[in-house]
């Protein structure tokens, strides 16, 4: 019951308006994962740029099980295995960046995307961790049952060669 597992990897590329780029966000997204991505809509409006509630500003894909494993592994590969400690939240999630798309191993430059990097977020879980989203007597997770910081930095680093740099202050 304490092993961690992958529960799922989302892989989103915010454009911040609608139109052409926004088709080649999703476009690549569908190339690197084989997945068919979902546009995401602005919540606030924000006059200076033009943004109103409802307009797709962005795309996701969301990979889970085997697929979520093989594409993380990838991504880690893009950025040489290194993250920081100040990718990891206290739940014992992480989140970086990829600057360009054809740093991820097997994906090749297309001249008609062009340039545009991307953001990973890797959520893990525990055996047992469903009582939160069950339907009938759903419950919160007992605190001695989360994720720490520490356990995924420890489960990044035996699983896939993980170097944690520290910050620099």
């Amino acid at each position: 019951m304490r092993s961690i597992l992958i529960e799922k990897v989302t892989l989103n590329i915010g454009v911040g308006k609608p139109g052409p780029e926004l088709e080649k966000a999703m476009k690549l997204l569908e190339m690197i994962t084989g997945s068919k991505p979902i546009q995401t809509k602005a919540k606030k409006r924000i006059p200076n740029w033009e943004i109103r509630p409802g307009l797709p500003i962005g795309c996701k894909v969301t990979l889970r099980r085997k697929k979520a494993e093989e594409m993380l592994s990838k991504l880690l590969d893009a950025i040489d295995k290194k993250l920081k400690v100040s990718n990891f939240d206290n739940e014992g999630n992480v989140a970086f960046g990829i600057r360009e798309y054809f740093d991820i191993p097997g994906v090749k430059y297309n001249a008609e995307i062009g340039m545009m990097g991307l953001e990973a977020a890797v959520t893990f879980k525990r055996p047992g961790y469903r009582i939160k989203v069950r339907k009938i007597k759903r419950k919160k997770i007992p605190k001695k049952h989360r994720i720490t910081k520490e356990e995924t930095m420890k489960f990044l680093k035996e699983k896939f060669g993980v170097q944690i740099l520290e910050e620099e202050k």
